[in-house]
Parts: C-alpha cells; sequence; structure tokens
C-alpha cells in the first residue's frame, strides 16, 4: 500500500524567474567579458561579432538578443547602470528633497558611473565614439522616465504639479551627469586631471543655486 500524501503543500520550484534572469545576466556578463578580451588582443576593428560568440561559447542570435551590434559592447551596461543609481536613490534618507536624492544617488554611484562611460566616449575611433555617445543618451533618456517615477513617488500624493515636479527634477540630476561626463572627457583629451568625484558634486552643487539670487 503506497503511503498517503502528505497535507503540507509541495515547496516552490528551485529557479523560476529568479533563476532565469541570473542566466541572463550571466550571459551578458560572458559576452562583455569576451568582447573585452578580443578588443584588447585584436583591437575592435579586427574583432567580429562571430569572433566574439565563439569566444562566448553563444549562438549570433543570442548575442543580438543582448545587443544591437559589437559598437554597443563599448558602452557602460545600462541594466547595470540604473539599477545601481535606482537602488541608490531607494536607500536616501526620506527627509532629502527629491532633488536632494535624485542627485545624492547618483553621487554614490559615480566610480561606476564616470569610469566606465569615458571608456567608451574616450575610444579613438571617431565613428564608434560617436555611436557611444548616442547610445548612451538613448539610456539615460529611457532611464529618465523611471527615474521621475520614482521620485514621484517621494512627493506628497495632493502635491500640485507633482507629476512635472518629478519630470523635472528626473531631467535636471541626469542632466547635470551628462555636463559632468562631457566634461571630463573634454578634459582627458586635453590631458588635464580627470577627478570624476569633485567634478560631479560641484555639478550638482551649481544646480542646487540655479534660481537663487546672487550674493
Amino acid at each position: 500500500m503506497s503511503p498517503s500524501p502528505s497535507s503540507a503543500p509541495a515547496p516552490p520550484p528551485p529557479g523560476g524567474p529568479g533563476l532565469r534572469a541570473r542566466k541572463k545576466d550571466e550571459t551578458r556578463r560572458n559576452l562583455r567579458d569576451a568582447a573585452s578580451r578580443l578588443f584588447a588582443e585584436r583591437g575592435f576593428a579586427q574583432t567580429t561579432v562571430a569572433d566574439i560568440v565563439a569566444e562566448a561559447n553563444v549562438s549570433e542570435r543570442t548575442f543580438f538578443r543582448y545587443f544591437d551590434g559589437k559598437e554597443a559592447l563599448l558602452l557602460p551596461d545600462g541594466l547595470e547602470l540604473f539599477a545601481r543609481i535606482e537602488e541608490a536613490f531607494l536607500a536616501r534618507p526620506r527627509d532629502e528633497t527629491p532633488l536632494q536624492s535624485a542627485c545624492g544617488a547618483l553621487n554614490d554611484v559615480v566610480d561606476h558611473f564616470a569610469a566606465s562611460t569615458l571608456t567608451a566616449l574616450a575610444h579613438p575611433l571617431g565613428e564608434v565614439r560617436e555611436q557611444a555617445r548616442a547610445g548612451m543618451s538613448r539610456q539615460f533618456a529611457e532611464f529618465e522616465e523611471r527615474f521621475a517615477e520614482l521620485i514621484r513617488e517621494r512627493l506628497p500624493a495632493d502635491a500640485p504639479d507633482a507629476d512635472l515636479e518629478a519630470a523635472v527634477t528626473a531631467n535636471c540630476a541626469l542632466s547635470a551627469a551628462r555636463a559632468v561626463l562631457r566634461t571630463l572627457r573634454n578634459r582627458r583629451q586635453a590631458g588635464l586631471a580627470v577627478e570624476p568625484q569633485l567634478v560631479l558634486s560641484r555639478a550638482f552643487g551649481m544646480l542646487s543655486t540655479i534660481g537663487s539670487p546672487a550674493s
């Protein structure tokens, strides 16, 4: 006689969406790592997508699920970058103004934010560099809406024009970050010292004084 089934619910199967997401992240990292090795060994122009997928042991079809082309691999990982900003924003003190929290979150991830982006924008191939700049602008624009949503949630429910305030705050903080990247890129090309943390802090300080009476 077989034993009666237990009345306790069966445990959820391991994996699921969490495992799927981790595998996708791992594939993205593997492709980036493979591309970095090949770019360093052969140069960007001499490395093909076929070379990258062979190095990463995946198909070209898989590659194009994650990236539009090899140029996209010169960009910082937008998913990781903006996830870090979102996490940093949510951890900011609730008694800060939305602008303080937005700028503080960007400042918290400045090392990853500046170093990886400057690498892309300083690439010696002119056409690739322009594609990298266009890609970063597109990524910023896409994240801006999500950032505005996070800021809106920090505003009182009955705040007048809360949607507008959130959109303006997100735009100002991200625009200041873009201005910092341009400044750092220009300083690096001119052979000047590059201090991402200091420049970003100064930019956000300037942003906070806009509209204030001149001393």
